[in-house]
């Protein structure tokens, strides 16, 4: 792909899968206005929808998402790759993913993929979710290829599982992407520390998309969206909640010259860990 414009749209998704739709419309048009060729959405573009009853009925199938539907015409008039972060879809069994889509700029999809780690958490003052309790983890990475530059997906609390984007970095991807809903409390510990880490270890561009601000559910997230490049510096950042756009300047080569700098990945070994009774597990330096 060469050096390319990318950028991160920062939302406050609301319980409307339709008002959410017009509001990621008029985003990502300004984003494509500034130049991007590659522009992510946050997790939960579609809904954020605490009540698991409410969810229930604002969800659908991936063929009558409006979600869905919208991105893939935006993507081919604008002739953009357009990244949704994550919606929410009911699958043919019934239970829902917490879904990616990658939108090529013919309309095409690309790629897919549905979010690996649960939220299953209780933090401080209270706040507590379980994500596995309404969503179906996903089981495979995926890393996929836009004109030469290889790309690969997270999902928010992903980021804290370091081999995945690990096992992606070693696959080949040059740009990696966490689009998230990231709690206020759990944003202001750790969101930049978090990404800046998965750039310096994998010697990759990060692409964050966030959620920012009070929503209609109740919930509060941390917004800040970032963009950060292979030796870790941001390169962009929303430094507030609101909604609106940040972009950034791409070269690929640069995750490459990060790499010759710093061959943690080509000087990744096995090894075993003596845990003081059985037998080791075997384990790879690039799962670690």
């Amino acid at each position: 792909m060469g050096v390319f414009k990318a950028a991160a749209v920062q939302m406050r998704s609301g319980t409307s899968p339709e008002r959410n739709a017009a509001d990621m419309e008029a985003l990502v048009r300004q984003a494509a206005g500034q130049g991007a060729t590659y522009v992510q959405t946050p997790e939960m573009t579609g809904a954020l929808v605490r009540d698991k009853e409410a969810g229930a009925a604002a969800f659908t199938t991936e063929d009558k998402d409006i979600v869905v539907a919208t991105a893939r015409r935006l993507a081919k008039e604008l002739g953009i790759y357009l990244h949704i972060g994550s919606t929410a879809i009911r699958r043919a069994d019934g239970k829902l993913a917490n879904r990616a889509f990658l939108f090529s700029p013919d309309g095409s999809l690309i790629a897919g993929y549905d979010k690996i780690h649960m939220f299953d958490v209780d933090l401080d003052n209270g706040e507590s979710w379980r994500e596995s309790a309404s969503y179906e983890p996903g089981t495979e990475a995926a890393v996929t290829d836009i004109e030469g530059t290889k790309l690969g997906f997270a999902v928010c609390y992903d980021l804290r599982f370091p081999q995945l984007f690990r096992a992606e970095a070693m696959a080949g991807a040059e740009v990696l992407t966490v689009p998230a809903a990231f709690t206020r409390q759990t944003g202001e510990a750790h969101w930049h520390v978090l990404l800046r880490a998965r750039a310096i270890e994998n010697g990759a561009y990060v692409v964050a998309a966030a959620q920012g601000g009070l929503h209609e559910d109740g919930r509060e997230t941390f917004g800040h969206s970032l963009i950060v490049d292979p030796w870790g510096r941001v390169i962009a950042e929303a430094a507030h909640n609101e909604p609106g756009v940040i972009v950034a300047e791409f070269d690929p080569a640069q995750s490459l010259a990060a790499r010759r700098k710093i061959p943690n990945l080509r000087n990744a070994r096995d090894f075993a860990v003596n845990a003081g009774a059985g037998e080791a597990p075997r384990l790879r330096g690039a799962a670690s």
